[in-house]
């Protein structure tokens, strides 16, 4: 990785229009669109990114959304976009949309377009490879939607200590066609259910993983980059959508995990340094990189302009101020090629040759005052000489080796000091040996 710099989440805020039923009970429409950004409720402006009104095509939500994530992670850097909303507010309307067709296809089907248009037009010594999974967490359980035998996945870190799902299905593709094959072989596993406010309200989270590779053949650089699509399950008040039996079970559990991820977002909007509650939940766990990591990240909050869903509209826009706040560090996903490395492995060979003769005059100097002799200061050991060596590498060394006073024979505690510093070098030793 190269290049660490910080980025805010983006959050984007879309209302949709009322629904039949809200049109039918004679619902007031509470929203009023003041500037790009603004939305205000009952006299109350929120502020996004971008706020996107009813008659905001789908075509404009993937401009102004996704267009330039795509960019983003087809030149090395991670990517999520997810919805978050109440149940019935628009959500996998926005994610997914009718599939098929071009006008009302959403986010995910017009993003399987937009990459292979990309690399089209991309360098012709680039080689890709790209590799697709699609799961679903239900009832905090893992489930692959390419391979239903495998029902509770586990989520494991890898050697970056980036969580990720463990044995989950991954499809190479080459085209559009075979993504959307995919996608439309995943959706049909889906859990769905209706309920009063949605006649298929999506009963799990589904997370569309899109992992691209690739690597110029004529200089031999490779880049990566992974893009999570997620469409939240909706909250809901269990008194509005009737839910019962099963889909009471399930609506708990929504919630729940839902609840989670508000925490985690309160955490981070916090800014302390106190515990990020990633662990709580299977999806704030996948969701780990994209909230506060090595992600460029974009939220779409899904409102509906119902009076008769005032709280819970508000709630939303709440939710989606907190997530404004989030800084992520994000830099691009470069490999090294043969050459760096063996670049890197001289530098770091240097390196350790300079550890190893510290810590020989080190030991030399530690015994010294073992033995109850008293060192001269300007027969110690400096510590400038040290922190020189490593200041292009952010690697903590000895900062103060030196005793109290000059002459002084040496106590307990300082000797314990000197035997700690000289193991803390060892063990740097010992990690650069497993590097």
């Amino acid at each position: 990785m190269v290049d660490a710099a910080e980025c805010g989440v983006k959050v984007m805020c879309r209302f949709r229009p009322l629904n039949e039923a809200e049109v039918n009970r004679g619902d007031q429409y509470i929203p009023k669109f003041k500037e790009d950004d603004t939305v205000v409720i009952t006299g109350k402006p929120y502020v996004f990114d971008q706020v996107l009104p009813p008659n905001t095509s789908q075509e404009q939500v993937y401009d102004q959304c996704a267009k330039q994530i795509v960019k983003d992670v087809l030149g090395g850097y991670n990517g999520t976009i997810f919805a978050y909303g109440q149940t019935s507010s628009g959500k996998t309307h926005t994610m997914e949309g009718k599939l098929h067709d071009p006008q009302l296809m959403g986010i995910i089907p017009r993003i399987a377009q937009d990459i292979f248009d990309h690399i089209y037009s991309m360098d012709e010594n680039l080689e890709f490879h790209i590799k697709v999974s699609y799961f679903e967490i239900y009832l905090d359980k893992i489930r692959d939607l390419l391979d239903v035998s495998k029902t509770n996945l586990a989520v494991h870190e890898d050697k970056n200590r980036v969580p990720y799902v463990k044995g989950c299905t991954e499809r190479f593709v080459s085209s559009p066609e075979e993504v959307m094959d995919v996608i439309d072989e995943g959706k049909s596993n889906r859990h769905v259910a209706v309920t009063n406010m949605n006649e298929h309200s999506s009963r799990s989270h589904s997370i569309f993983l899109i992992n691209i590779k690739q690597e110029n053949v004529e200089t031999e650089k490779k880049l990566s980059g992974k893009l999570y699509l997620v469409d939240l399950a909706g909250s809901e008040k269990v008194s509005k959508t009737g839910a019962e039996g099963a889909v009471l079970h399930e609506a708990k559990n929504i919630n729940k995990s839902l609840s989670a991820l508000g925490n985690v977002i309160s955490a981070l909007a916090e800014g302390t340094k106190t515990h990020v509650p990633y662990r709580d939940s299977k999806m704030t766990r996948i969701l780990q990189d994209s909230l506060g990591g090595n992600c460029r990240t974009t939220i779409i909050i899904c409102c509906s302009p119902s009076v008769y869903n005032e709280a819970e509209t508000k709630s939303t826009l709440m939710f989606g101020q907190r997530a404004k706040t989030i800084k992520n560090t994000v830099s691009v996903n470069l490999e090294l090629t043969a050459e760096e490395w063996k670049k890197k492995y001289e530098k770091q060979k240097e390196k350790n040759k300079n550890l190893k003769s510290i810590i020989q005059k080190l030991e030399a100097e530690l015994n010294r005052w073992r033995n109850g002799e008293s060192v001269p200061r300007e027969e110690q050991l400096s510590s400038k000489g040290q922190n020189s060596i490593e200041q292009n590498d952010n690697t903590p060394i000895i900062d103060n080796l030196l005793p109290a006073g000059g002459g002084v024979p040496v106590m307990n505690e300082e000797r314990s000091k000197y035997e700690e510093d000289v193991s803390n070098l060892y063990r740097q030793l010992d990690d650069k040996d497993d590097e």
